[in-house]
């Protein structure tokens, strides 16, 4: 599906907002971070859910270059948070921001959390970034600890969006569709699987969203340069169009 048939990001009379958001993993930037950046420029998007940001060796560097090159700036995660990370176009007014480590169980990757609270206009919104545990008893457990960080952001609307290392019928992915809204299950859009680039055979990556926020499309865009989303990471994006009512 075209990219411009989703809606374009406005400002509507009553204060609420119509916002693209994109969740993407890019593999710590290993591979062409050019093409990598080109695909998010044609996207779009007013938010970007990042997973696997660089972690390592001038890492913020590596960061606010990929920010400059997609027309957008950092706005929370990175290494602080184990590889989430947030960027926002200049519309997002920034109230606060917190990275969050997750406890690290012997032996495996360090998980956490990369979070926000922006308002574009009248609405406010809590943003989470997550990247799931690839071993299931700590994925599902990863999943509740989620839910407590929407709860806790206090936002009367919440956007949960990254790489959940399961499929729609696990056990971690259904229960976050049990307290949130799966943005492809609501109003599919474009493709549905996203892992991997060479191979797209499952779904694995969501945009989720608390209940009030209008999911408008969200999927795969299908119509990116098939060389640069090749070239850019082994995860396809996923893209939504929401609207987020204002704040009451």
């Amino acid at each position: 599906m075209a990219i411009s048939e989703l809606p374009n990001s406005r400002t509507e009379e009553d204060g609420s907002a119509v916002l693209r958001v994109l969740s993407y993993n890019v593999r710590s930037m290993r591979d062409d971070e050019d093409a990598l950046a080109r695909v998010i420029r044609a996207c779009d998007p007013d938010l970007v859910f990042i997973q696997e940001a660089p972690r390592f060796f001038r890492w913020r560097k590596h960061a606010a270059r990929l920010a400059a090159k997609s027309e957008l700036v950092m706005l929370s995660g990175g290494a602080t948070a184990a590889g989430p990370m947030l960027l926002c176009s200049l519309r997002a007014t920034v109230e606060r921001t917190e990275d969050v480590l997750l406890p690290l169980t012997p032996g495996l990757h360090r998980r956490g959390l990369a979070t926000a609270v922006v308002r574009f206009a009248g609405a406010r919104v809590g943003l989470i970034s997550c990247h799931l545990s690839l071993r299931k008893e700590e994925r599902y457990a990863q999943a509740g600890m989620v839910l407590d960080r929407v709860a806790a952001l206090g936002t009367p609307y919440t956007l949960v969006a990254g790489d959940l290392n399961e499929r729609p019928d696990g056990p971690a992915f259904r229960r976050l569709a049990k307290e949130l809204q799966d943005g492809w299950e609501v109003s599919p859009w474009g493709g549905a699987n996203t892992s991997t680039t060479a191979d797209p055979h499952q779904r694995i990556d969501a945009i989720l969203a608390t209940q009030g926020v209008e999911f408008l499309g969200c999927g795969v865009p299908t119509d990116l340069d098939p060389a640069d989303l090749r070239a850019a990471t082994d995860h396809l994006p996923v893209l939504a169009a929401v609207r987020v009512p204002a704040a009451p």
